[in-house]
């Protein structure tokens, strides 16, 4: 296997964060997306409430997270919530996506973090089992929307 690098991502790496949101796309089959404008992608990626944790195998993006940071008024630690978590097809099933939990929930509790948490329908299968294997701990919530169009 190629050299695997995971690693979070900085205000300054651009190109990775929209080869990551174009592994998104394509693992969501997300048939109608349009990238938004760059500018507007740097400033979500320059901001301290945000993080992208990427893997790369020879220097491209194949797998990644992105988490936003919630502070919060019952403790001074903020919580973690985990947005999406992506790996292309052919690399599944191969310790990627582990990784990434892994170094997200290692960086988060070296920042003083209380918890990490993310959500996965319940008809998700794969993602539930997936969540399970990396120590996740299910709650059962109900997710309202109120859509806003």
């Amino acid at each position: 296997m190629l050299p695997v690098e995971t690693k979070k991502l900085s205000a300054y790496e651009l190109k990775e964060f929209i080869e990551l949101i174009c592994v998104f796309a394509d693992v969501f089959e997300m048939k109608e997306f349009q990238m938004p404008n760059e500018s507007y992608l740097q400033s979500l990626l320059s901001r301290d409430d945000f993080f992208v944790f990427v893997t790369l195998i020879d220097g491209k993006v194949i797998a990644g997270l992105t988490a936003y940071l919630l502070r919060q008024y019952y403790s001074e630690r903020p919580l973690v919530y985990i947005f999406d978590l992506a790996v292309q097809t052919k690399w599944q099933r191969k310790g990627i996506g582990n990784t990434l939990i892994r170094n997200i929930n290692e960086y988060c509790r070296k920042e003083g973090m209380e918890e990490v948490f993310v959500q996965a329908d319940v008809a998700d299968e794969y993602a539930l089992d997936f969540y399970r294997s990396t120590g996740g701990l299910p709650e059962e919530v109900i997710h309202f929307t109120y859509p806003l169009n």
